[in-house]
């Protein structure tokens, strides 16, 4: 009989490319991981990890388990979300990330209200960019991920995931108080071709969204600061260092100094919540995303006071399928 929890470590092998990755993915130390597959490879009789430069890579046996690994995990957490479902309970644990402004916009409200709500419910968050947030729901490393993209960049997402839109956020620009510009009540992005711009890191989604978005405005940008949270853009602009995009989600209180103003043709981030499409039935599921949406309310914009959301979709309980997020 195959070991379960060994399986668990294969896949988590096969997922992070690893030991070391498995072993944090797993939580655990990385002698427990090599300890798990030794046994997991006494007990098939061959094979499973192959010496790899300094790491280890899979054998063509090791891969061929990791594939049905996969699929039997899956299966194991289908079961279980039939259980929870079955038991109507919100109990176990769940762990959700998200994005810097989302994670201070709406976790604080949501988080507390689960916990009000379902004192059986242990919460685990933690702060990641979409990007990761993602990766880290198809690795199984989290249940939930509240993500993001632009009205005129949307961020594909692999295949097994469900997602449900909490909240359209608008985004404006930041600007010196002293800036020519800050008393306009709209603007247009081709206006500010001579400033210097105060963005995300390198390589982030929302930094490759900018410099897109400049660009087919006719916009050269000049970056003359890089900050990943919204606040320290805002700080930056507030020392006179630049402008920058500022969403409404998780910028409040705007510092002395700062004013926004919108932009003429409108600029939206679109703000969702993505989990694995075989944890569909768990009502712990349900209950997180009803929350998110809750806070996200708050906020207003689609999803918000003004715009009832749309049924959460759970296709598997016969409910109707969730709407399409359109970019």
């Amino acid at each position: 009989m195959l070991n379960l929890e060994r399986l668990r470590t294969l896949d988590a092998l096969a997922r992070h490319g690893s030991v070391s990755g498995a072993a944090e993915g797993l939580h655990v130390t990385t002698s427990a991981v090599s300890q798990q597959m030794s046994k997991l490879e006494r007990e098939v009789g061959q094979q499973l990890l192959a010496k790899n430069g300094r790491g280890v890579r899979l054998t063509d046996a090791g891969r061929l388990l990791a594939d049905h690994a996969a699929r039997i995990l899956s299966q194991v957490e289908l079961a279980q979300s039939d259980l929870e479902a079955q038991r109507g309970q919100v109990v176990g644990e769940l762990r959700l990330s998200a994005f810097p402004t989302a994670a201070r916009g709406l976790f604080p409200a949501a988080l507390a209200a689960l916990r009000a709500d379902h004192p059986g419910l242990r919460l685990r968050s933690s702060e990641l960019e979409p990007e990761a947030g993602v990766a880290g729901v198809v690795r199984g490393d989290l249940d939930l991920a509240v993500v993001l993209d632009w009205y005129n960049k949307p961020m594909p997402l692999p295949d097994g995931l469900v997602k449900a839109s909490i909240l359209d956020d608008p985004a404006d620009v930041a600007m010196p108080v002293g800036h020519p510009l800050a008393g306009r009540s709209e603007v247009d992005l081709g206006e500010f071709a001579e400033d210097e711009w105060i963005t995300w890191g390198e390589g982030e989604f929302c930094h490759e969204w900018l410099m897109f978005t400049l660009r087919s405005r006719g916009v050269e940008p000049c970056i003359g600061h890089r900050a990943a949270e919204t606040h320290t853009q805002l700080a930056l602009v507030a020392a006179g260092l630049g402008v920058c995009i500022a969403p409404l989600l998780g910028r409040h209180p705007v510092p002395a100094g700062v004013v926004t103003v919108p932009l003429r043709q409108r600029v939206r981030r679109h703000v969702y919540v993505v989990w694995r499409a075989d944890a569909d039935r768990r009502p712990s599921i349900r209950a997180a995303v009803e929350a998110l949406r809750s806070a996200g309310s708050a906020v207003g914009g689609v999803g918000g006071v003004d715009s009832p959301p749309p049924p959460l979709p759970v296709p598997s309980l016969g409910l109707p399928p969730q709407t399409p997020l359109r970019p």
